[in-house]
């Protein structure tokens, strides 16, 4: 493929993944200040990416590890280092803080930071427990305050944004069932302590679970759902005895549409991306395949559509169709106090769904111990 050696390195750990969009400034110079704070995820870049092609300031940035802070700061070296988060957080010229520090640490942060005055937007997942998530949830309530989460693989992704077009314009009918596959890429060597931590991360279903949870609402319709089925494993790490490298979930929604889900730290080392994301939409009227990151066998990037109905049977390629008008909307939500980009009551909701279904899982060991 003829890639950087950056944009490869990229494409083959999702850690690192940070897609590059269009600059389509949505707001005035000056306008829209953020800060990043905790950069214990490389989600940051990928976040800090999207809201300054949409026109947003980069105005700082802390973590108390200053390795990363000089990692960020090579990558962004218009902001300033902050000498502490508080310093960040009380910043009156501060519209809106990022973060991807440890999840467990999410939300303590976004709370002070709402508290503050300033809007929130954490990397996924924003809690690892319900207790955190009801904390926000009330902070968010009473503040007036808004709480995004960066919900990559259908934000950050042409194909599952050009999907969420399809299906409002009812190319497949009414959505009655969806199956999401997030294999990701294990690449041990450059995993840190916490990863292998489940008080800190959360668990596999609340890790990267939470992307196809929040797909399943988001292309369905439905508000809330029942866990029907969870089950997280370790098959291959007994070195990390409580680490769950697999899992699924059944779902039904409060409308009746249903859901598989599939996880897993299994990608094989031949494949050039981090995972072969998929996502299978059925409507009353056709369906949609997703193949987010590769076609298989196929020099042709990713964000690859296979849409089936009444009418045709096609394969769209999204790249470099859609870009991620996300960002541009959570900044005017943030200025004009709209809920264009993502509802605070879909945020709580997915993240209340993931957790139920996490705290349900069976969770067995299969490896063989040596």
């Amino acid at each position: 493929m003829n890639l950087s050696k950056k944009s490869e390195f990229q494409r083959k750990d999702g850690s690192t993944y940070a897609p590059v969009g269009r600059v389509k400034h949505v707001c005035k110079k000056g306008e829209f200040r953020f800060s990043a704070a905790g950069l214990d995820h490389g989600h940051i870049f990928g976040m800090c990416n999207g809201l300054l092609e949409a026109g947003a300031e980069l105005v700082s940035v802390y973590d108390p590890d200053p390795q990363k802070v000089k990692g960020f700061l090579d990558k962004f070296p218009e902001a300033q280092p902050a000498e502490s988060l508080d310093e960040v957080i009380n910043e009156p010229s501060i519209n809106l803080v990022a973060c991807a520090a440890v999840p467990r640490d999410r939300g303590e942060i976004g709370v002070k930071a709402m508290l503050a005055g300033k809007d929130f937007f954490a990397d996924k997942p924003p809690f690892v427990s319900m207790e955190q998530l009801e904390e926000c949830r009330e902070v968010s309530q009473n503040t007036g305050r808004k709480f995004f989460v960066y919900f990559s693989e259908r934000l950050h992704v042409e194909a599952a944004v050009c999907a969420g077009k399809l299906i409002q314009e009812g190319a497949v009918g009414r959505v009655i069932h969806m199956d999401g596959f997030g294999p990701h890429r294990h690449s041990p060597e450059l995993r840190p302590a916490w990863f292998y931590d489940k008080s800190a991360y959360g668990g596999i279903i609340c890790d990267i679970g939470s992307h196809q949870i929040e797909q399943f609402l988001y292309y369905t319709g439905a508000k809330s759902a029942k866990v029907d089925f969870s089950r997280t494993a370790n098959y291959n790490n007994p070195e990390h005895p409580e680490f769950e490298d697999y899992g699924e979930v059944v779902l039904t929604g409060n409308n009746g549409a249903t859901c598989h889900i599939r996880l897993d730290w299994f990608t094989p080392d031949a494949l050039p991306v981090w995972g072969d994301g998929r996502t299978f939409i059925v409507g009353t009227d056709g369906y949609i395949e997703l193949r987010k990151y590769i076609n298989v066998g196929e020099d042709s990037g990713g964000s690859h559509i296979f849409l089936c109905n009444k009418s045709e049977c096609r394969h769209i390629q999204a790249d470099n169709t859609t870009g991620f008008p996300f960002f541009g909307r959570l900044i005017r939500d943030c200025l004009d106090r709209t809920e264009s980009s993502m509802s605070q009551e879909h945020v709580f909701n997915t993240m209340e769904l993931t957790l139920r279904a996490q705290n349900a899982a069976r969770f067995d060991k299969f490896f063989e111990e040596k």
